[in-house]
């Protein structure tokens, strides 16, 4: 029972940091990365479909998606999914590719990104801490059914504190990364 709520736990803690790698690479951060693209989606027969599925998404230059779809009538919808999406980039289509020039940042908009980072960061902190707190309730539940002693009870709490601490480090490492990557022009 104890080894379920602790599998668990780790399971949702990896979970999340996952969920925050992934957020943080759909931040642009001044270079060209295919990965800022992957929440995108745009209308292909009437289906919102993920533009990583409509076209090969590369980066030739280290400013430059170049965005080729398989079928040349997803053009327009492509296009059109950028142009409305939160990104403030201008595609320029030539009838079979779309490019991306992704602007230099200016200082302003670096820490506007840093702070979008941060809390994103923290908010993947606060879904560990609540993990944890969930973890320990079953833990205590299974002492209240006399399932487990008081000192498997510490032991289990120690243990889940420990795994917390791992990842609330592993979050700031991360966030510590991306903010670097970010500033550095």
């Amino acid at each position: 029972m104890l080894k379920d709520v602790m599998t668990n736990a780790e399971d949702k803690m990896n979970k999340t940091v996952s969920v925050l790698k992934r957020d943080l690479s759909s931040m642009k951060a001044g270079r060209a990365n295919p990965s800022i693209l992957d929440r995108l989606e745009a209308e292909y027969y009437g289906t919102p479909t993920p533009l990583n599925q409509l076209a090969n998404i590369s980066s030739p230059e280290p400013r430059v998606l170049l965005i080729q779809p398989y079928d040349k009538t997803s053009v327009k919808a492509i296009e059109k999914s950028i142009l409305t999406s939160d990104l403030g980039l201008n595609p320029s289509n030539d009838g079979s590719v779309i490019r991306l020039v992704i602007p230099e940042l200016t200082e302003e908009t670096r820490k506007n990104i840093v702070k979008n980072v941060k809390k994103a960061g923290e908010e993947a902190k606060v879904a560990v801490r609540a993990i944890r707190r969930d973890a320990n309730d079953k833990v205590k539940t299974l002492k209240k059914d006399n399932e487990i002693t008081e000192d498997e009870v510490k032991k289990s709490e120690e243990d889940i504190q420990k795994k917390t601490d791992s990842f609330i480090k592993e979050i700031d490492k991360i966030l510590e990364e991306k903010e670097k990557e970010i500033l550095s022009i």
